[in-house]
């Protein structure tokens, strides 16, 4: 799976849950899920579990701790497709 198509497949998924549209807009690799989208820590938890459901992967407690940007989260989702 191609880096465009994880972070066009990740937007999608976090678009329900952004409060700062102005983020979105501008959704790249270093965009913040808590500063730049300002999604709150109880909807991080429905981003993980519905990456885990749009990837079929499972995202231990310690990636999801360093799930901070979207590059983070792409790259966390890479790890786990390619094992």
């Amino acid at each position: 799976m191609s880096e465009k198509e994880i972070l066009t497949r990740l937007k999608t998924i976090v678009k329900p849950y952004v409060q700062r549209m102005e983020g979105l807009n501008d959704f790249q690799e270093n965009t913040d899920f808590l500063n730049d989208l300002e999604i709150n820590s109880a909807n991080l938890v429905d981003v993980v579990l519905d990456v885990e459901d749009e990837f079929n992967i499972e995202i231990d407690n310690d990636s999801m701790e360093g799930m901070l940007t979207v590059g983070d989260a792409k790259s966390i989702i890479q790890r786990k497709l390619s094992n």
